[in-house]
């Protein structure tokens, strides 16, 4: 899955055990501009760095996995957790919006070089 939108908040690296890190980061997303959604996603183990260099107010583009787990609590009951796995994290730059590849698009030779005569009238 992915996700585009606007990093709002970016959390320092926790070390849970000697060999478990995880780091969390809130992105604003809005397919209505009046009712933005506020997204909270997890970097886990070596994935904790890929935010590094990226700052709050970037537009960025987030592919993350959907991941749900079921616990048994010790008094009997089931809970259900679910977590947001970022795996990829890129810049959405304007350019690249534009032409899908980041690059500029360049006028084909074919197109520049034909003669007056052989062009269509639209």
């Amino acid at each position: 899955m992915e996700i585009t939108g606007k990093i709002v908040e970016i959390f320092d690296t926790v070390q849970i055990n000697d060999s478990f890190r995880k780091r969390e980061f809130v992105v604003e997303h809005s397919e209505n501009s009046q009712y933005p959604e506020f997204i909270k996603f997890e970097l886990f183990q070596d994935k904790a760095d890929i935010i590094d260099g990226y700052k709050v107010g970037e537009e960025v583009e987030v592919a993350f996995n959907l991941k749900g787990r079921k616990w048994n609590d010790p008094k009997g009951g089931v809970k259900y957790f679910n977590t947001l796995q970022a795996w990829r994290l890129s810049r959405k730059s304007a350019e690249a919006g534009k032409t899908g590849s980041g690059a500029p698009m360049e006028e084909p030779e074919w197109l520049s070089d034909q003669d007056d005569e052989n062009v269509l009238p639209f």
